[in-house]
This record gives C-alpha cells, sequence and structure tokens, in this order.
C-alpha cells in the first residue's frame, strides 16, 4: 500500500477563547496521496483554512498527529517546522504577503537565498517567466496590480520545487478573469514540479478542478464531492 505523502490521524485543534476552549476541527482523520489536487470547502467557519494550516505546520495540531513525508509534523517545534516548510512545502495565501520593500524578483529568490540554495535569483527569474511576468522583474508590490502579485506569490511558492503546495483561497481577492488565470497558473506549476495541491475555496467550479473534493462542516468531515457544499 502507497505511503500517504500527507496523513492526519484524529488530528484536532482547540484554541482558548473568551468563554472558554474553542473546538476549530475534531478528529480529523485524512489521507492525502503524492500527486493527488485535493479541494477543501465548506461553509465559512467550518474550519477549512485551520486544517489547511495544521497540514502545513503553521498551526500546531492540539491532538492527533499529522505525518507529512514521513515525519511529524506534531512533535516538532516551530524552527523545525519552518525548516520542514521551507525545503518541502509552497504556500499561497488570499493576502499575497509579499514584501514590500523587495521588487518581485527580491520576493521570489529571498525563500531559496535562506535555503541555500544555489543561482537563487536565476531560478527566481525562470519563475516569475513561468507565471507571465518576465518584464515585471524590477516592479514593487505596490507598482503591480493584485493579480500580478498574486502571480509573484505562486512564483515564490513554486519556486524551492515543493513536493506539497497549499493554497488558501488563492483567487479570494481577485476578479473572475484573473481568478480564472491563476488557477490555470496554480494548476500548471503544480503540473511542471510534480507536487502535490491542497486547495481551500469557497467557488464550486474551482473546486471542481480538483481530483477529489472533502467538504467540511462545524470542524468536522462531512463527506467528499461537491453535494450538499451549500
Amino acid at each position: 500500500m502507497t505511503t500517504p505523502i500527507l496523513g492526519l490521524q484524529n488530528a484536532g485543534l482547540t484554541l482558548a477563547g473568551n468563554a472558554g476552549p474553542v473546538n476549530i476541527l475534531r478528529a480529523i482523520t485524512l489521507n492525502v496521496q503524492r500527486g493527488e489536487s485535493l479541494g477543501l470547502i465548506g461553509p465559512s467557519g467550518s474550519g477549512k483554512s485551520s486544517l489547511l494550516m495544521i497540514m502545513g505546520g503553521l498551526e500546531q495540531a492540539t491532538s492527533g498527529r499529522v505525518m507529512a513525508l514521513g515525519h511529524d509534523l506534531t512533535a516538532m517545534d516551530e524552527d523545525q517546522l519552518a525548516r520542514f516548510r521551507r525545503d518541502n512545502m509552497g504556500v499561497v495565501f488570499q493576502s499575497f504577503h509579499l514584501i514590500p520593500t523587495m521588487t518581485a524578483l527580491e520576493n521570489v529568490a529571498l525563500p531559496l537565498e535562506l535555503g541555500g540554495v544555489q543561482d537563487a535569483f536565476g531560478r527566481a527569474s525562470a519563475e516569475l517567466n513561468a507565471v507571465g511576468l518576465g518584464a515585471r522583474m524590477d516592479h514593487y508590490p505596490s507598482q503591480m496590480s493584485g493579480g500580478e502579485q498574486q502571480r509573484v506569490a505562486l512564483a515564490r511558492a513554486a519556486a524551492p520545487r515543493p513536493a506539497i503546495l497549499l493554497a488558501d483561497e488563492p483567487t479570494g481577492n481577485l476578479d473572475g478573469k484573473n481568478g480564472e488565470a491563476i488557477m490555470d497558473l496554480l494548476f500548471g506549476l503544480r503540473d511542471r514540479h510534480d507536487a502535490t495541491l491542497i486547495m481551500v475555496t469557497h467557488a464550486p467550479e474551482l473546486a471542481a478542478r480538483c481530483s477529489r473534493i472533502i467538504r467540511l462542516k462545524d470542524g468536522e468531515i462531512d463527506g467528499e464531492g461537491l453535494e450538499a457544499a451549500a
């Protein structure tokens, strides 16, 4: 039997609230196979983004276990998790999270430099060309449209050639035309780097492009497929 690239075993997330503990995720058990594209859907507050965060070690599960590429993320401290993400994961957020004082090229090259990659700027340049920004490399985020900034964020996520791509509402801040273009690029990057893609989205038409869809409701898995997603 093939070992999942990412697996959750009874993973839960409970956070402290003003009125006491709040259960964000409850006993999530889920396996993701290498090469899959997985869409996470559900109403607001269902736990989609929180699930993505614990999958990427951006938030520590408070119960259960999260395994990625054979490593137990729940046993790592923050520094270990940061190094693991740097070497194995690319993350794309709804908000682009670009460094405003750096050019597009510098934004993409920075994580490569931190990872000790040879020719970081050469690889960053290639990724920006791949997302159609060859002529915008020396521009700062404030000089770019929202669609262009998200393209930079995609290039930054893909440049380390991660095994796992995580995307949290990657088209949420974009209009329909730009959103569709970003999705084409995201799936293209996944194919080019042979990565596993896990994506949170509110849009059924975007989720439908994934090879598998998981529905969430009230912090629990509510089934698979688009049915009953409303």
